[in-house]
């Protein structure tokens, strides 16, 4: 009995260790990601209104078809040399190149090892969480997305529904088979996700004439509620809130961060999106517990 459970244990670490090996991987592909897709986005916008514009300013003077998420292949933003395969491994070839460039010496971002940890350390929960099953491979997926959304968010207060507008469907069939929820639960999850934010968009705008939020996060919260139900849907916008006010003061305080300039809602959904999925019925139930004590 013990050799079993021993063997099991090992069995265990072994697909968790096999999943960190893979989110430091995926992690990288997704710092590509995280960059390339909103740049191609607004060359291609750009393009498609050239016709109608003569003027027309970008940050990044670059044509869609100069950039993909697969061509051309990875480079220094500086010098635009190639950057090799024993350069690109995952955190590793970061700490090997002390954060520079190997070819102009120029500084690389310590985001980007971050992200590639953040992945690797995530996708190793999730499979610790689910095991070697449907359910991990999945949230190995719904992890990637947003932090895919999180990070473009934060870069260009954009959500592409690129991203959004599949993860929303994979939910919805993955949840036909009942992986997470019923399809009942996840259709009007969807649904009531997207009207929710939709309402309090409309509603704020016809009180202050401002738009507070974008279309991306009615889609973001639309895929939330795919993949977990509309009985989260209460608990990850309490939770955004709770994770935007935390992080919005704390931005205040250590950075001194005006309070004026409008922050990115997404990162803030799919923080807590992420916490729910994992952790929403303890969340929940914790609560209810309380509430009967009070």
């Amino acid at each position: 009995m013990e050799s079993s459970y021993t063997d099991w244990a090992q069995l265990i670490g072994l697909f968790v260790a096999c999943a960190l090996v893979l989110g430091l991987l995926v992690g990288s592909f997704l710092n590509v990601v995280i960059y390339r897709l909103p740049l191609s986005m607004l060359a291609k916008w750009k393009t498609e209104c050239e016709e109608f514009l003569r003027e027309h300013q970008s940050d990044e003077p670059i044509s869609d078809k100069d950039l993909n998420i697969v061509f051309p292949a990875s480079h220094c933003p500086a010098c635009k040399a190639d950057i090799k395969p024993w350069q690109n491994i995952p955190i590793v070839s970061y700490l090997f190149l002390k954060g520079k460039c190997a070819n102009c010496k120029a500084h690389i971002s310590i985001r980007y090892p971050l992200v590639e940890l953040c992945t690797g350390l995530l996708s190793a929960f999730c499979i610790y969480h689910f095991g070697f099953s449907y359910e991990g491979g999945l949230a190995l997926v719904l992890t990637w997305a947003l932090i895919s959304l999180t990070m473009i968010d934060i870069d260009h207060q954009l959500l592409p529904d690129s991203i959004t507008l599949p993860l929303m469907w994979m939910g919805l069939i993955a949840n036909s088979f009942s992986v997470y929820t019923d399809l009942y639960s996840a259709l009007f999850g969807a649904v009531f996700g997207y009207g929710i934010l939709w309402a309090v968009y409309w509603l704020f705008k016809i009180l202050t004439q401002k738009e507070g939020m974008g279309f991306g996060d009615f889609k973001l919260l639309a895929a939330l509620g795919a993949w977990m139900g509309w009985q989260m849907l209460p608990l990850i916008i309490i939770l955004s809130s709770l994770v935007g006010a935390l992080i919005g003061i704390a931005g205040i305080i250590i950075q001194g961060r005006d309070k004026n300039i409008p922050i990115p809602f997404g990162p803030y959904l799919a923080i807590a999106g992420w916490i729910a999925f994992f952790w929403g019925e303890k969340i929940t139930q914790i609560y209810l517990q309380f509430a009967k004590v009070a």
